[in-house]
């Protein structure tokens, strides 16, 4: 019987381990496999099966490869699974694109779909989840004019698919996002494809879980100076009131992206956004300026 070395982790960021948990869990289901069956194929205990998925413990990489070989992973998805289960130790987790994790599996996905709140500032692009597929499109071709057409569709369909998430019918997350002014009046590919853009924010803003808000020239200096863009995630409560995993604090950089999620730089986040929050318009206020930019994209 191998004997599977499991570290408690009480340093370090937690999220790569929520995430290579979240992930292992998913593979376990679609092998149709219950926790008792799986741990009996890896001579585990149950107690030692939820504590991996649940993120609570660190795993070594040989023991996420015996895993996925028993959930019949393929090759690609081990091999990233393997690189996540050697960045669990980190103080805070910077995610190097290209870097030990491929590129293309998008761990801030798996986080999106499992929150229950996500709180944003954005101060230079409207966020992924609000976008119409021509401002997607005019996005990726400026960012990335090495993609062939194909590539760009394929990639606008993704962002669409990823959309479902607001508007699903069981539990959609509740969105709070600050944009700057400048995110609505930039016209990201040409003013007719931003006049529509914009009028998307007005429809999206009428769904009850969404809240939108413009932060003004006017408003002067603001917090969101000091953070940058970032978005806040919080998690579903369980019966007891606890959360089932703590907050994150996701923030994009050019080459990577930080997870942050240590109680006082969340406790800064949160404090930090209530008063982005505080200094903008009111969503009536902010939906009138989506109208008024609209007619003003569209010329007369």
């Amino acid at each position: 019987m191998e004997v599977v070395q499991v570290q408690e982790a009480s340093t370090g960021s937690t999220v790569p381990r929520r995430q290579l948990g979240r992930y292992l869990r998913e593979l376990r289901t679609k092998a149709r496999l219950t926790v008792q069956a799986a741990a009996m194929a890896l001579e585990w205990s149950e107690a030692k099966m939820w504590r991996i998925e649940t993120g609570q413990t660190s795993l070594r990489s040989h023991d996420v490869e015996t895993m996925c070989r028993v959930y019949g992973a393929p090759d690609g998805l081990k091999e990233a699974l393997m690189g996540l289960a050697k960045e669990t130790k980190g103080k805070g987790w910077w995610h190097a694109y290209g870097d030990v994790i491929p590129g293309g599996f998008d761990l801030y996905i798996g986080l999106e779909e499992a929150a229950a709140t996500l709180e944003e500032y954005s101060p230079e692009l409207i966020p992924g989840l609000l976008q119409t597929k021509d401002y997607h499109r005019a996005l990726l071709r400026k960012s990335r004019p090495d993609l062939q057409a194909e590539e760009i569709e394929r990639r606008v369909q993704l962002r669409v698919q990823r959309q479902i998430l607001v508007t699903r019918s069981l539990d959609p997350p509740v969105l709070r996002t600050v944009l700057n002014e400048a995110v609505v009046r930039r016209p990201v590919g040409g003013p007719s494809v931003m006049a529509a853009q914009v009028d998307r924010l007005v429809e999206v803003s009428a769904l009850p879980n969404v809240s939108l808000r413009v932060l003004p020239y006017t408003a002067g200096e603001h917090q969101g100076l000091n953070t940058g863009p970032f978005i806040l995630m919080r998690f579903p409560v369980r019966g007891d009131g606890r959360s089932h995993e703590p907050p994150v604090v996701y923030v994009q950089g050019f080459t990577g992206a930080l997870y942050l999620d240590k109680p006082h730089e969340i406790h800064r986040y949160a404090e930090a956004f209530a008063e982005i929050w505080d200094d903008a318009l009111h969503e009536e206020q902010s939906t009138t300026m989506f109208r008024q930019i609209a007619r003003e994209m569209n010329g007369p």
